[in-house]
């Protein structure tokens, strides 16, 4: 027969063995890690994220009917913006190739620049944008593959595509690779752009990096609408994402004594 006290001590190791799982994620998300295991996770990430493409490859049919559910939600709302938006920035001269340009660099080289930064200068503010970052990004996968759906560029709709031309075609060669054509919804430039963009304003030292940082968001709009490759209800959810994620990353970073991981000297 069990002694009553091993059984008490059985049950209290079951009771705590989901508390202690929990305890070591979050333990993990709110410790501001190596370079190296930053880097890791990071990737790791991003490849589940290309490993997306293929599920949603042969859908362009669906990503097209979807597109044309987004233009008639937005006309019936008064917010077709994105011709008129597109025909007013290729009057500017040089301005429609300085968008493309910032389309195909600045989503991931700020994003990536601010983590770095963050990851140095400031160690306390890092776990909680990195885990908002990867928790943006996930949810962005659950909607690509949930709602494919074809950027404007693709839609047949009088949008044509800026970014394309000369040794850059995001639908064709090494460029195309980094881009999943039916990846509207959310937008995670501008989900991304907010982040950065909020970071900046709250964590930078001086007063114009953080009256950059303010500017961020509205400058990627601009890009993502007049080059082509997102509505403006695909905006709307990037930045809905980053919120969502952002309420979701503040909990699981907070560093508190019940949060964290037992130890060996904590058990009784």
């Amino acid at each position: 027969m069990t002694p009553p006290v091993a059984l008490m001590q059985v049950a209290t190791v079951a009771q705590h063995r989901p508390w202690t799982a929990t305890a070591y994620r979050r333990g993990w998300l709110s410790t501001r890690h190596s370079l190296g295991i930053e880097l890791a996770t990071i990737l790791g990430l991003y490849a589940v994220y290309e490993a997306t493409r293929g599920l949603v490859a042969g859908n362009a049919h669906v990503a097209l009917r979807h597109a044309q559910d987004i233009v008639s939600l937005e006309r019936s709302l008064h917010i077709f913006v994105e011709e008129p938006v597109q025909h007013a920035a290729q009057v500017v001269p040089g301005l429609i190739g300085t968008l493309g340009f910032a389309y195909l660099t600045l989503h991931l080289s700020v994003t990536a620049g601010l983590l770095l930064w963050l990851h140095r200068r400031r160690p306390a503010a890092y776990p909680l944008v990195r885990t908002t970052l990867l928790l943006a990004t996930a949810l962005a996968v659950v909607g690509y593959v949930l709602f494919p759906t074809a950027p404007p560029r693709l839609s047949h709709i009088g949008i044509v595509d800026t970014v394309s031309g000369g040794q850059v075609d995001l639908d064709k060669g090494v460029v195309s690779s980094f881009y999943n054509p039916f990846a509207a919804v959310p937008s995670m430039h501008i989900g991304y752009a907010l982040i950065v963009g909020t970071s900046l304003a709250r964590y930078a030292p001086h007063l114009i990096v953080r009256l950059a940082g303010l500017a961020y968001p509205p400058f990627v709009l601009l890009v993502i609408i007049a080059t082509g490759n997102h509505f403006l209800v695909d905006a709307a959810a990037g930045a809905t994402v980053a919120g969502v994620a952002l309420l979701a990353a503040r909990p699981l970073v907070a560093r508190d004594p019940a949060s964290r991981p037992l130890t060996t000297e904590g058990r009784h």
